[in-house]
């Protein structure tokens, strides 16, 4: 039950034939030596389950674990990209209703922290963009207060509906996979997004962006903000990087195969909320590895589902656990630090130092070698022993195909060397 489940060969059952088990057992064994057409089947199936015995020991079994969005899933889907099938057309509309949701999901935030850091003023002094065709077109702030109506305050009489965004033309469409409320979103993206790219490209939205911790936007989602038009054309079809970026919360145990030169690989993404986690335990049954992963530019940030509790913390906590747990004892635990990036980006306006659990940092103040040395070292600090090899953390950008596919060929290689030095095969030095 679970992914963690594995099929058992059944026990051999004692023959309850010939009661005592006399001579008639014996005559009936000799009769089936004698049969050479049931000596071979009996053969044929001993061969095949020790097949199957001999390629289920010979599989990998990868485990992904880490606090919610910290990139598992992101990683997940590069292993697809990389040795995996291409997205089928069902999968790709899915992803665009997702893209298009993701972008009323993350306008929603920032309009309402716009409002909370009581910055509205400050929009209504900004003038309207210079349209493309010459004729006028909204300022800032009434794009502002069309979206406020429609998508957070939901104080419009009636939604809008725009007969261009609204056609069969549109490749992308609805998709029944990505869920209702998805959908909806996707709609209102597609009747909203002249106000959405007016707000976006406001120098006050510019000073939103950069407090985007308070109320945890997805940072990647910046670069759909950035190519709104090609996300609302008709003729929409999401590309590599934007299903990489896209987010869909994992809400159960997912995994896919993969046959990496010669040798069997399964991957498990599981969600990484809280609520979640009591569906992780499922999975620890004959791991080979476990890639524990944790984002470098949430050291700002609180968790979703916990809003005192900063998500650099809740890492920490959470891979001292999964180190220290039992199960792992003699499994393989990669550290990939996320989403560097991001941080290498954010360090420059926001202070280390000055986020309560992180006082300590003695290093210079924007300064990404240090910055990434100081968290290193919180999460070796978190281990009972210090057997952790630093050739087992890779800092990642898990949305960059070329640094990931490096970081998962070495982290192949290191599995299987530690799997072979585990097994004896290997020195312990």
């Amino acid at each position: 039950m679970g992914c963690g489940a594995s099929s058992e060969a059944a026990a051999p059952s004692k023959s309850s034939s010939g009661g005592g088990g006399g001579g008639g057992s014996f005559s009936e064994t000799a009769r089936r030596l004698d049969d050479p057409e049931k000596t071979a089947i009996s053969s044929g199936i001993d061969r095949e389950l020790d097949r199957a015995r001999q390629q289920e020991e010979g599989k990998v079994k990868l485990l992904l674990l880490g606090a919610g969005e910290s990139g598992k899933s992101t990683i997940f889907k590069q292993m697809r990209i990389l040795h995996g099938s291409p997205r089928s057309d069902d999968d790709l509309r899915m992803y665009g209703v997702v893209i298009r949701s993701n972008i009323i999901v993350a306008i929603r935030k920032l309009c309402t922290h716009l409002r909370n850091l009581g910055l509205e003023e400050t929009l209504s002094q900004e003038p309207a963009p210079d349209a493309d065709d010459g004729k006028g077109t909204m300022t800032p702030k009434e794009a502002f207060d069309e979206l406020l109506a429609h998508l957070v305050d939901n104080t419009a009489a009636m939604p809008e509906e725009n007969g261009d965004s609204n056609n069969s033309r549109d490749w992308v469409g609805q998709s029944p996979r990505a869920g209702l409320a998805a959908n909806n979103d996707a709609k209102q993206f597609l009747q909203h997004v002249n106000a959405i790219r007016i707000v976006w490209q406001s120098k006050t939205m510019k000073e939103v962006w950069s407090k985007r911790a308070a109320v945890n936007v997805i940072d990647g989602h910046k670069e759909y903000f950035q190519d709104i038009m090609r996300i609302a054309s008709p003729a929409f079809k999401p590309t590599t990087q934007d299903i990489l970026l896209a987010r869909v919360r994992t809400t159960q145990v997912v995994m896919e195969r993969y046959r990496i030169d010669g040798i069997d690989f399964e991957m498990y993404d599981v969600g990484g909320q809280r609520s979640e986690r009591r569906k992780w335990i499922d999975c620890f049954d004959h791991v080979d590895a476990v890639i524990f992963v944790a984002a470098l530019s949430e050291y700002d940030q609180t968790l979703a589902e916990a809003k005192r509790t900063n998500r650099m913390v809740e890492a920490l906590d959470l891979f001292r656990s999964v180190c220290n747990n039992r199960a792992f004892a003699n499994t393989s635990i990669m550290l990939f630090l996320n989403k560097k990036d991001i941080f290498a980006e954010k360090i420059l306006y926001s202070d280390i130092a000055a986020q309560r659990p992180f006082y300590d940092y003695a290093g210079p103040p924007k300064d990404f070698d240090h910055g990434v040395l100081y968290f290193i070292q919180k999460f070796k600090d978190c281990l009972i022993d210090d057997e952790f090899n630093d050739s087992f953390i890779h800092v990642t950008c898990a949305t960059d195909t070329n640094n990931m596919e490096f970081v998962l060929d070495s982290t192949r290689t290191i599995i299987m060397t530690d799997n072979l030095r585990r097994s004896g095969f290997l020195g312990s030095d």
